[in-house]
């Protein structure tokens, strides 16, 4: 049985990492949009330039978009088919946990002038909460029709962000790459 106490907060911390490290995807498109017919691309500068996002990590965002188009197949064009534009959403959030497993009010109260034994004492882990601060953050991808100026494709992305430099370029890529595996989108007839 003690065992298995210790084990679970283990797996919860387990299962909390490795859910945190996942990027969610969905992807709208207009039905009637002829993706075959796109062969050529260039991004949308008014749009990228509106999102708030450091440049930095809008030039690592750019640079992965233009990486997976080369490789579905895309050139980069001055008079392209499709134009490509991104924008950001971030949430904060904050978790409070209240880490009352401890020993309890009653326990080992300790040696020295502060605990004396067995009785009333500050059993470890009572009523120590943790507060934990993450963000989670959605990255929108838009393909535009260049010659009708509409929006014909958006995939979104979520996962959680990371601020260690040595994560951001894998991170983002990730988020890209998970995001336009939904494009072309599998339309079925």
């Amino acid at each position: 049985m003690k065992t298995l106490l210790k084990t679970i907060p283990f797996l919860a911390l387990l299962i909390i990492v490795s859910s945190c490290s996942s990027v969610r995807v969905a992807a709208d498109y207009d039905k009637n949009a002829k993706f075959n017919t796109y062969k050529t691309f260039a991004f949308f500068k008014t749009g990228i330039d509106k999102a708030e996002i450091s440049d930095l990590d809008k030039r690592r965002i750019l640079r992965s978009i233009e990486a997976e188009m080369i490789a579905k197949g895309f050139t980069k064009s001055e008079t392209p088919d499709i134009l490509i534009s991104l924008f950001t959403k971030s949430n904060q959030r904050v978790d409070v946990y209240n880490n009352s497993w401890g020993m309890g009010a009653w326990g080992w109260g300790g040696w020295g002038p502060w605990g004396g034994g067995f009785g009333p004492g500050w059993g470890w882990g009572w009523n120590q909460p943790s507060i934990s601060t993450s963000t989670e953050g959605t990255l929108f991808i838009d393909l535009i029709d260049a010659n009708k100026k509409e929006l014909v494709w958006q995939g979104m992305g979520t996962g959680y962000l990371t601020q260690k430099m040595e994560k951001k370029d894998e991170r983002i890529q990730e988020f890209v790459s998970k995001i336009l595996e939904k494009y072309p989108p599998q339309i079925t007839k």
